[in-house]
């Protein structure tokens, strides 16, 4: 390592307008001296923690120097910066007091140096494993943090951090043999039994529990042995490296559950055997069984799944009758029908549907019912495969409710139901981890004339529009150095004579040719709703939009719009305009005629839920195009500031890191200022006048999608 050369004197003044040394009365003469004596990286290291954590809290950034010199030498970098990171979420979430007791108690961190160095972090595994997990059969299933390794049937639980063994290889693999086993125990029925009647039998029934847990265990490893080899081999390799294999006593039962036909009930018919036998250490993938969540879940579930199923039969038997319809006497003598049958070997579950002995197709939606209800009972109940009539439901029953996004900011628990975006912290150099409130609303629409009146007075432009844009969609693009061709490439002509002459072989692809590529665009627009758009640049804005539809529907590419305001990170708001696959029609244009101005304009949350949305449409380009009017900006928040361009900044990056092409339309005359630093050269175009902004669009339009 370097010397340091950085004097104890030039350390004094950093720390004292860091620390704000005046204000606070920190003494830190004996901190920078400290810091004097240590090599230059481990010097700068910890100074930059100082700076980004006392941009949080000054308290923090003080508390955090004092221990930094000792324990980098015993934790390591890696260490230190979770460390340091976890006092600033715990500052976020919880406050002051919280983030200093994590400053304070340390050695917490000391001791699971395992953690630090190998472990993996929830937050850095749940969306490999969430996709992992979308790929197996059975119902979808997402991944859910939790203080125990358990599955109520629709979530798999998974502790914050997996640190068994000493790589964060094998310990993201032992995280995918969890998610694995938790997954099998919802697939092979486990919980198709009332494993608390099961167990209630025995002088101690959580131990009877614990170990019905274990013949589960060994009955599902072999499920996965069938299913997924590959993975079962490194399941058997991550416990052998934990020193883990199969108790005295228990050959007899793996064997016998080993067996394909094996159920949940050959493990409860062991039980008794098993109960006499010492414990079954739980191996390094296994988790609890938690028959309380699971009769939770399955309650809620339960009704809904029958009510839902037996309205889409409703429905398909509608469908069947339109097209080979029954007389009244026929009808009465001999009601419609519905059998199941599920087929369910190798892995794969396969839906039959029969009305009336003749084979029914099912959709892919009354798929997933089917295979959720036979999950839970093993079978298709006959009493859910009954036509529903008109009106016998509850509509809660049917849909997934949603609470008015209005009213529940007024309540105390108004982020229950919501979606929380990260944002980009430029002091502390990380991100705060959930900081933004966020729901989606729906823009009233308003049924008046100004989409009538728009076309009317832009008509000319929209037919010059119009014409523009077929001409986008039927446009051919230029080929060079083809094999055949119209016209001779002159550059490649070029280049295969100075070959031949050299004495290298000569190239035959010499020619250009015209070819019509295929348009394979998806568009999504987030339109500032802010309160400085109000009056006339609201007008422009809904204008143009209009427009753009009526282009973008020649065009024939896919689009979505969507409005972004809000007050504050704890109430942020996406309005709905026009979803990708909704058609463009009265109800759509109406939400045009009804974008107002709302509130700020804090832009980093709208960035990266628009950037999500695109990531889930199937297009060769994705592009969102922001019109705005101003930077960044929110209510009496730091936001308004640096804060607010550099998050939105980081939210532009992640977006193009995930594929999605930004760019920027907006009419603030200072954004020259700081526009190319967020969007960068090329991505933005201002106007001086957003009237202009309806004669710009064709012209716009080809630049971001070209």
């Amino acid at each position: 390592m370097s010397v340091n050369s950085r004097t104890a004197a030039e350390l004094f003044e950093l720390l004292e307008e860091w620390l704000e040394a005046d204000l606070t009365f920190h003494k830190v003469e004996g901190l920078a001296a400290e810091l004097a004596a240590l090599p230059a990286e481990d010097c700068e290291f910890i100074l930059s923690w100082i700076k980004r954590i006392a941009s949080t809290h000054l308290e923090l950034g003080w508390q955090f120097g004092k221990r930094a010199p000792k324990l980098l030498a015993s934790m390591g970098e890696r260490q230190v910066n979770a460390w340091a990171v976890f006092a600033c979420d715990s500052y976020d979430q919880l406050g002051l007091r919280n983030a200093l007791q994590a400053i304070e108690q340390v050695e917490n961190f000391a001791e699971k140096q395992l953690e630090m160095t190998a472990g993996v972090m929830f937050d850095e595994v749940s969306g490999v494993l969430g996709n992992f997990v979308r790929g197996l059969s059975g119902r979808k299933l997402t991944i859910a943090q939790a203080e125990s390794i358990h599955t109520n049937t629709e979530k798999l639980h998974l502790p914050a951090v997996i640190a068994r063994l000493p790589s964060m290889d094998d310990n993201f693999k032992l995280a995918k043999a969890m998610v694995a086993l938790m997954w099998a125990q919802t697939r092979f029925g486990t919980f198709r039994i009332d494993l608390v009647a099961s167990c209630a039998q025995f002088p101690h029934p959580d131990r009877a529990l614990e170990q019905l847990n274990a013949l589960e265990t060994l009955r599902l490893t072999a499920c996965i042995a069938r299913e997924l080899p590959g993975l079962h081999r490194e399941m058997e390799r991550l416990k052998n490296a934990l020193g883990e294999s199969l108790p005295a006593g228990w050959d007899g039962f793996a064997r016998r559950l080993a067996d394909p036909d094996a159920t949940v009930v050959d493990s409860v018919r062991l039980l008794g055997d098993a109960y006499l036998l010492p414990d079954f250490a739980p191996w390094c993938y296994q988790g609890e069984l938690r028959p309380d969540a699971v009769a939770i879940a399955f309650a809620a579930r339960q009704q809904k799944e029958k009510a839902r199923l037996r309205v889409k039969l409703a429905e398909l038997l509608e469908e069947h009758q339109r097209h080979k319809p029954r007389s009244p006497d026929e009808a009465a003598k001999d009601p419609a029908e519905f059998e199941a049958e599920i087929n369910d070997q190798e892995g794969r579950m396969d839906m039959e549907l029969t009305l009336d002995g003749a084979p029914i197709a099912p959709p892919e939606d009354v798929k997933q019912l089917m295979a959720s209800v036979f999950l839970d009972f093993g079978e298709i109940p006959p009493e859910y495969l009954v036509p529903a009539g008109d009106g016998e439901y509850d509509a809660s029953l049917l849909y997934d409710v949603q609470a008015d996004p209005d009213a529940v900011w007024q309540g105390t628990y108004h982020e229950d139901g919501a979606l929380f975006y990260p944002e980009w912290d430029m002091g502390r150099q990380c991100h705060r981890k959930n900081w933004c409130v966020m729901r989606e609303k729906d823009v009233p629409p308003i049924y008046d004339s100004f989409y009538r009146e728009t076309l009317d007075k832009h008509a000319g432009l929209i037919k010059h529009l119009r014409h523009a844009f077929e001409a986008m969609r039927d446009e051919n693009r230029l080929m060079k150095r083809q094999a055949y061709g119209d016209e001779v490439d002159i550059d490649a002509l070029v280049e295969a004579l100075a070959d031949a002459k050299d004495g290298s072989e000569m190239s035959d692809r010499l020619f250009v040719r015209q070819h019509r590529a295929e348009r394979n665009i998806a568009v999504a627009f987030m339109v500032d709703m802010s309160g400085s758009t109000k009056g006339w640049i609201n007008e422009a804005e809904r204008e143009a939009l209009v427009l753009l539809c009526e282009a973008l529907e020649r065009l024939g590419d896919r689009y979505a719009i969507y409005g972004f305001s809000g007050t504050t990170r704890k109430r942020c708001e996406l309005f709905r305009i026009k979803e990708f696959d909704e058609p463009y029609n009265a109800e759509v244009k109406a939400r045009i005629s009804g974008i107002r101005a709302q509130e700020y304009t804090r832009m980093g949350f709208a960035i990266r839920h628009l950037t999500d949305l695109l990531k889930k449409i199937e297009a060769r380009t994705k592009v969102l195009v922001t019109l705005s009017d101003g930077r960044p900006d929110d209510y009496f928040d730091v936001y308004r500031g640096q804060y607010g361009i550099e998050d939105t900044r980081m939210a532009l990056l992640e977006a193009r890191r995930s594929g999605v092409h930004p760019f920027c339309i907006t009419i603030d005359r200072e954004a020259r200022d700081y526009l190319p630093h967020m969007y960068g050269a090329a991505r933005y175009i201002i106007l001086d006048d957003v009237r202009q902004l309806p004669f710009k669009v064709s012209d716009i339009y080809r630049r971001i999608t070209s």
